[in-house]
């Protein structure tokens, strides 16, 4: 089974996040096909979000295009991610990807590590 859209998007894009996403593709020195977004284990609170540049799709990811970005869900993060709305923000100090995940149940004092738990797969049903 090869990437593809679903009918259903797994995660949303805010505006900022959609304009970071396509500067990030549009400066890149090779062509990008989007941001890979994933899960992985570590850190204080158990798991941290994971992003890297996506020449192309890997077999089973999720790709998801929102606002003119795109970005390729990793298959073992698709239930850790469902319902999530990925945002850029900037203030005085600091820029970056926020993740607002309702299966986020807590995070650390850093920012870094979050806990997370997966939908239930009949979530992906529903959708």
């Amino acid at each position: 089974m090869a990437a593809g859209k679903s009918s259903f998007k797994v995660m949303t894009l805010s505006d900022a996040a959609a304009d970071r996403i396509r500067e990030i593709v549009g400066d890149a020195d090779k062509p990008l096909f989007g941001l890979r977004v994933g899960v992985k284990n570590g850190g204080c609170a158990g798991m941290s979000y994971t992003m890297e540049f996506a020449d192309a799709p890997q077999k089973h990811d999720e790709v998801v295009e929102d606002k003119g970005a795109r970005v390729l869900i990793d298959p073992k993060a698709i239930l850790f991610l469902l319902g999530t709305r990925m945002d850029f923000r900037r203030d005085k100090l600091s820029s970056g990807f926020v993740f607002e995940n309702p299966n986020q149940t807590s995070a650390c004092g850093c920012g870094e590590s979050v806990a997370i738990t997966p939908a239930a797969p009949e979530a992906l049903a529903a959708h």
